[in-house]
């Protein structure tokens, strides 16, 4: 799960992360009342969408204007920008061709900006826990960084219940070129970072950048925070931030029905029971010619009112030319997929082609069922068969 960044903000700061200050606006004469209650000669107007690259990113219709970060000095120019920005869509280099409609802007104070600095903390699966990570290199993209300069990223693995030592934020803070007086203040903005995110089960939490001001302190000048979603049920605070106007309307329906649902660019949508079967099934689709139009895993324990409301999302995407069902029958019994394939094809009267591989538990009923039926299906005997069918079907 995702937040804005004002949001983030918010929760970094009842933690103990220094951030500027500032109000969030849905419209311009908000926008204009916040800079007029900052009481500062220079503010900065961000839009607020679940994508980075806002800065650089232009606006459908005005591409050649400002972005969506625009430095304003005065109440009236802090109601222009926002009244340019709200309501428009912002496309960045996250968002794609399409955009992202812009609700809500934050209005900022400024900061005296002396340097720009970097620091992240995401759980590395190699280590088993999460890892700090700093670098000189703050407002570049770390994956950039960690391409074209790994040597400039320092790294401290954060333990699960003590989070970050004293020692390592030292040794991170004098990593960073930080003065003697700025290390001081480096100590606790970091180990504050970590507990966090350990204490919100975060799956990254990203500061970038990090601002050393001129007069020494250390801002959070942009936060990002993702959460574990698995976790989300001991933080109903969290949950209660989440903006459902930011993700694809297909996987807040798959949401509702918990079911593992990530949209993507093919044509072909997939349903399949195990997280592991799903991408061995894309991998086979793509090995054949094809593009997967989705990521989705019924799970283990499907009823057939949640089979017919997965098949509802995929048909419900227009891109989706063909649809293959891989189901291997374990807990998720083969007849039971079979009822709810047969129930949602009748209800969105499927105009695309239907392969059907089944196998495990209960997979002569399902066959069986779904020969019975009126529904036309492809049936399929092995994935490789099942891949190449659709494939073909589509193309």
């Amino acid at each position: 799960m995702k937040i804005h960044e004002y949001q983030a903000k918010k929760l970094l700061a009842d933690r103990g992360v220094a951030v500027p200050r500032g109000f969030a606006a849905t419209t311009a004469a908000e926008a204009g009342a916040a800079f007029a209650k900052l009481g500062v000669g220079i503010a900065v107007v961000k839009a607020q969408i679940h994508a980075g690259g806002r800065g650089k990113g232009r606006f459908a219709g005005a591409e050649d204007g400002p972005g969506g970060v625009q430095l304003v000095r005065s109440k009236a120019e802090a109601e222009a920008a926002s009244q340019r920005m709200l309501g428009k869509k912002l496309r960045t280099i996250q968002t794609g061709p399409e955009g992202q409609e812009v609700r809500c802007v934050w209005v900022e104070e400024g900061s005296a900006i002396a340097r720009e600095l970097y620091l992240g903390i995401a759980v590395d699966r190699a280590v088993g826990a999460p890892v700090m990570m700093v670098s000189t290199e703050g407002g570049m993209e770390i994956e950039k960084v960690a391409e074209e300069h790994p040597e400039k990223i320092l790294k401290a693995r954060v333990h699960p219940i003590w989070g970050l030592r004293t020692h390592q934020a030292r040794t991170l803070a004098y990593g960073l070129g930080l003065s003697h007086d700025q290390v001081p203040k480096a100590v606790p903005f970091f180990q504050a970072l970590a507990k966090a995110f350990l204490d919100l089960d975060c799956s990254i939490a990203e500061i970038n950048p990090l601002v050393v001001t001129k007069s020494g302190d250390l801002i959070a000048l942009d936060a990002k925070i993702n959460f574990d979603s698995n976790a989300l049920f001991r933080h109903p605070d969290v949950v209660a931030l989440r903006d459902e106007a930011e993700e694809d309307p297909k996987e807040v329906e798959a949401s509702r029905f918990d079911l593992s649902y990530i949209a993507l660019d093919g044509n072909i949508g997939c349903m399949v029971n195990g997280a592991g079967l799903a991408m061995a099934t894309m991998d086979t689709i793509k090995l054949h010619g094809g593009e997967p139009a989705n990521f989705l895993d019924v799970g283990g324990g499907a009823t057939t009112e949640k089979v017919t409301a997965a098949f509802k999302i995929l048909l419900s995407d227009p891109k989706v030319k063909g649809v293959l069902v891989n189901i291997f029958g374990g807990i998720m019994k083969c007849d039971t997929i079979a009822q709810g394939v047969i129930t949602a094809a009748r209800e969105v009267k499927i105009q695309v082609p239907l392969v059907v591989r089944l196998e495990g538990t209960n997979v002569e009923k399902g066959k069986q069922l779904l020969e019975q039926s009126d529904v036309k299906i492809i049936p399929a005997s092995s994935l490789d068969e099942a891949a190449a069918k659709i494939c073909a079907a589509v193309r």
